[in-house]
């Protein structure tokens, strides 16, 4: 991050980059889940490439302005070590959400004819939010608790390891294919969301459209909404406590 950039800025940049991550992310979902799509039935493996660069391409955009958080658990979790301030975690927090809800009604913009082909509101719902493939809460806040501390220590330690610390561009390229590698490894049991704005916005916008505009949307399972929230804010201070506490 860089200080002498306005919040103003910044704000705007965590903005764009949330919804970078949810276009390129939430769009790959839904050109594999959502029928009469070229890319329906592509596979995981395309969901986990698609989610790599939605996390690389703002990193190196926005990087060495705003910190390229774009999660809630991340911000979070370096105040908590004093390593951000906390008169900046709130307006941080409400632009991650904002911009993950602007890029997910972009999704839907663009997808619309193939939201009405698809009847499956399970279908639906997961090109906005994350699912436990188990249906158990538990298993699912074990998954996004392991990944989400996964992705904080490991992004920190890439990003001020002394292999990267004069070629930042390299470790930010580097986080991609972190990204693209946890989603690929533990994708399976609930998506995974490692961030509280990718999965809560979306939900939020899935809950407010009408079924004029969706028109075979289900409910937003709510019961399950706290677990990647909780989860990655949770790993967020455990992930960046450890990097901190052991080379910070």
């Amino acid at each position: 991050m860089d200080p002498s950039v306005s919040l103003g800025v910044r704000l705007a940049c965590e903005f764009i980059g949330t919804a970078i991550l949810l276009i390129l992310g939430n769009g790959t979902v839904a050109n594999v889940h959502l029928k009469g799509s070229k890319g329906y039935r592509g596979g995981w493996s395309l969901i986990a490439m698609g989610y790599g660069f939605g996390v690389m391409i703002p990193a190196l955009m926005f990087g060495g302005i705003s910190g390229n958080h774009i999660n809630p658990g991340f911000t979070i979790g370096l105040a908590v070590w004093g390593l951000f301030p906390w008169s900046e975690v709130a307006p941080y927090v409400a632009a991650q959400l904002l911009g993950a809800m602007a890029g997910q009604l972009a999704i839907v913009v663009t997808h619309k004819p193939y939201y009405d082909q698809t009847t499956d509101p399970e279908e639906v719902l997961g090109t906005f939010s994350t699912i436990n493939a188990a249906r158990s809460r538990r298993n699912g806040f074990a998954n996004e608790l392991l990944g989400s501390v996964v992705l904080f220590s490991c992004a920190l330690a890439i990003v001020k390891s002394p292999l990267t610390v004069d070629e930042p561009a390299t470790a930010h390229l580097a986080l991609g294919f972190l990204v693209w590698g946890l989603v690929a490894g533990l994708g399976g049991p609930t998506g995974p969301a490692l961030n509280p704005a990718r999965d809560l916005g979306p939900r939020l916008v899935h809950a407010l459209l009408p079924r004029t505009v969706l028109h075979h949307k289900g409910g937003s399972d709510w019961r399950y909404s706290w677990v990647p929230v909780a989860a990655p804010l949770l790993g967020g201070v455990v992930g960046v406590g450890g990097w901190h506490l052991l080379l910070g």
